[in-house]
């Protein structure tokens, strides 16, 4: 992987108005625009790699509740707008509400039986030419070391294999320590690097049917597991790359 020094802070906040803002929708946004400075007074901001125009899926570990916001940078940065998959009862909170809502991100209805209709809306998104990401863990990492969750979810698998998009893994590293989990507000002082790379997207050709009635646990469980794969991999070459950081 190669190396190169984060953005200075005046790159990171002048980044924001070289992305595309056109179908993002008033309140996404707006919530762009106020937590983008945020994150890069609170952390010193380097991406690599690359997202493919067209339909879209991506595959991230996940972290910190900084994470949809460094994604979204990202994704931003090389000329997407992410959606995504979320609680359907953040569309009743004031304001989360209307970001949700107006960024055309996708409701899942947890533990009921419409939570299939989550996917329909993320294959509807997919075949539209958008970019939709996936957490696929559904949570935070379990693993002591952070290491990806052994625990995910097929969701984003079985878009992938209704649609034939293509998959790329991207992979968080250091927003645990800008925004831990049990931390309300960023750490400003010292400034963590964050790290936010893509790779090539993961080869799933050879199990894509042909009917999407033939999909089945199989198929779902082996997709998943290269998805995983690959998040993995790109999470170790990074950190191997990376001194630590307190």
């Amino acid at each position: 992987m190669r190396d190169e020094p984060p953005m200075s802070l005046w790159r990171a906040l002048t980044t924001m108005f070289r992305v595309p803002r056109r179908g993002r929708g008033f309140w996404y946004s707006f919530a762009i625009d106020v937590l983008w400075p945020l994150m890069a007074l609170s952390a010193r901001l380097r991406f690599r790699g690359t997202l493919p125009p067209g339909p879209l899926l991506l595959a991230s570990n996940h972290l910190s509740y900084a994470d949809p916001v460094t994604v979204t940078a990202f994704a931003l940065s090389r000329g997407r707008i992410p959606r995504y998959l979320a609680r359907a009862d953040l569309w009743t909170i004031p304001v989360i509400g209307k970001v949700v809502s107006g960024g055309g991100h996708i409701a899942v209805e947890r533990n009921t039986a419409r939570a299939r209709d989550a996917f329909a809306g993320a294959v509807d998104a997919v075949r539209r030419g958008e970019c939709v990401a996936f957490f696929p863990e559904a949570g935070f990492s379990d693993n002591q070391d952070f290491w990806p969750s052994e625990k995910v979810k097929n969701g984003i698998a079985r878009v992938a294999l209704e649609t034939g998009a293509p998959v790329v893994p991207v992979v968080n590293w250091g927003t645990h320590l800008m925004l831990p989990e049990e931390a309300r507000f960023p750490r400003l002082f010292p400034r963590v690097t964050v790290d936010i790379v893509a790779a090539e997207p993961v080869d799933l050709s050879d199990l894509v049917p042909a009917d999407p009635e033939q999909i089945d646990r199989a198929l779902l469980d082996e997709a998943t597991k290269r998805i995983m794969h690959a998040i993995t991999t790109l999470l170790a070459d990074l950190r191997d790359e990376q001194p630590p950081q307190r």
